[in-house]
């Protein structure tokens, strides 16, 4: 084996090394929360990056779950939102009767948002913001908005999908 062939399988072990150890890294800012329970929740508590293996989007959990029952209409305060964990969807009813659903995935660097409040769907890690309205951002440091989820609203019930 020559120096540079050496040297070259050094580096890329090492570099590799590196990088598994900085995905535990996250951005949980050490609010100790790991509770991932299927209760909905409007103020929320997970702040940790979302899963590299939970799929390639925010989409496709909620797509898996697509036509199961998520909440009733009353479950979704006026003004404000709900976020389910679980399913990574936020769901935000703007105005009286308008209900939309989001990604509850960051677009900035992939945190779990925490909590709905004063017409925003607010990210821990770095302070992201966006509009329950529509989910554009209100306060960066994110710059794209939350994607757009699929829900029907059909009596008192929201389902996904």
């Amino acid at each position: 084996m020559t120096d540079g062939s050496t040297r070259r399988t050094m580096l890329t072990t090492g570099t590799a090394a590196l990088a598994a150890t900085c995905v535990g890294c996250g951005g949980n800012k050490g609010n100790g929360s790991s509770s991932s329970s299927g209760t909905p929740t409007s103020s929320g508590t997970s702040a940790s990056p979302a899963s590299p293996t939970a799929g390639s989007s925010a989409s496709g959990s909620a797509s898996a779950a697509s036509g199961k029952a998520l909440a009733q209409t009353s479950d979704i305060p006026e003004g404000g939102g709900t976020i389910f964990k679980d399913q990574k969807i936020v769901v935000t009813q703007p105005t009286k009767g308008e209900f939309k659903a989001f990604s509850a995935i960051c677009t900035h660097m992939g945190c779990t948002v925490d909590k709905v409040a004063g017409g925003t769907i607010d990210c821990p890690c770095h302070g992201s913001k966006y509009h329950i309205a529509d989910g554009s951002v209100a306060h960066g440091p994110a710059t794209r908005a939350l994607p757009a989820e699929s829900i029907t609203v059909s009596g008192n019930s929201i389902t996904l999908g």
